[in-house]
């Protein structure tokens, strides 16, 4: 058995280490409005690098792209709007005749969370009239990033568009309020699951809220009702925290500066392993709420790389937060009948709790000279 189980966590921390690396969310933004029945005009904004790796920039190969660079491929980027971008004013039918795409009026140069977008002018034409339903098909950057998203707003109305759900529908006679709330709930369901960081920080506090420190050793709490009352604790004080502070960033109440949020994050879930291995604090509730202060920003900095729906700002964030709430409990109701089942065996108190808070310390550490 201690055999076994050295195996198991020698694979557990293998499986950790090799998922150390950040999600790096790459995202577009479409944007078009009607200006008649059957005419369009708009932007795509493409980040640079997501668009070097379709388009050869560096013309002179000395590593660097400069804009007279980006603007002497206008052409190949025209037709990579034509071959990426497909509409049509039937939705969902394929047997009517396609919007048609173009881009000519001069490339611009944005920016989004410090990263360099190039700003492509869209006119679409159609040929029958679109005042009530178009469907918009998207085939960029999949092939080469499975979790790309673009932020589709198409006459006030935003869709967002992934690998998965590819071709989006925009019904222009009908209200898009759920299919806003919709949308932006599986993203933040989506999300949490994908920061590994935040999961991490969850793993750590739910490692030992099955037990409890006694004459300087773990041992299991006998009773499930304590154990369920202390994780309705710890999970409502990181909940209740990260809301406000979600809320606040993503509605521009606060501006905090993400490089230092980031850095935060990481120390949080160090602090949260190392105090599994060598308590400091015992009760970690008041503790847990701070932490989740920066965790709640560190959520909010996605959704606002993500993009907020134009019309419905509010309802996109609070929906956003639900589908964060949903993904936490997801991951609650899956790891904690197993840690109740585990917490009374030596196997667990000595060796795969110390063990796994050690796995998760150690990438906090590298997350945190990263983020330095």
């Amino acid at each position: 058995m201690k055999i076994s189980m050295r195996h198991l966590l020698y694979s557990f921390c293998l499986l950790l280490v090799s998922t150390t690396q950040a999600h790096q969310l790459s995202t577009s933004y479409i944007t078009l409005d009607a200006t008649n029945n059957s005419q369009f005009t708009g932007s795509w904004q493409i980040n640079v690098a997501d668009l070097e790796q379709q388009i050869a920039f560096d013309l002179n190969q000395d590593g660097d792209i400069a804009w007279h660079e980006i603007t002497a491929k206008h052409s190949a980027i025209s037709d990579f709007v034509t071959t990426s971008l497909i509409a049509n004013p039937a939705a969902n039918s394929i047997t009517e005749p396609a919007c048609r795409f173009s881009s000519s009026a001069p490339l611009q140069l944005d920016s989004h969370f410090n990263q360099p977008y190039v700003v492509i002018a869209l006119q679409l034409a159609c040929p029958a009239a679109a005042n009530d339903s178009l469907t918009l098909a998207y085939t960029a950057f999949f092939d080469t990033d499975a979790n790309h998203k673009a932020i589709a707003t198409i006459n006030q109305q935003t869709r967002v568009i992934s690998k998965d759900n590819a071709a989006q529908t925009f019904d222009f006679a009908t209200s898009s309020y759920l299919t806003t709330f919709n949308q932006y709930v599986y993203q933040g369901v989506l999300h949490i699951w994908l920061g590994l960081d935040h999961i991490l920080f969850l793993i750590a506090l739910l490692l030992t809220c099955v037990l409890v420190r006694k004459t300087s050793k773990w041992q299991g709490i006998e009773s499930k009702a304590t154990i369920f009352k202390q994780t309705a604790w710890i999970v409502t004080a990181f909940t209740l925290a990260h809301s406000i502070t979600l809320t606040a960033t993503a509605m521009q109440l606060v501006s905090p500066n993400s490089r230092w949020v980031e850095l935060g994050i990481a120390i949080s879930v160090l602090f949260a392993a190392l105090n599994n291995i060598w308590p400091l604090v015992i009760r970690l509730g008041w503790v847990t709420f701070a932490f989740g202060l920066l965790h709640g920003m560190g959520f909010a900095s996605v959704l606002g790389e993500l993009g907020l729906s134009s019309d419905y700002q509010l309802l996109s964030v609070l929906a956003f937060n639900l589908g964060v709430e949903i993904g936490q409990l997801a991951i609650l109701v899956v790891a904690l009948p197993v840690l109740i089942w585990a917490r009374n065996y030596q196997w667990y108190q000595k060796w795969v709790m110390p063990a796994g808070s050690l796995v998760i310390a150690i990438i906090a550490v590298q997350w945190s000279l990263e983020r330095i």
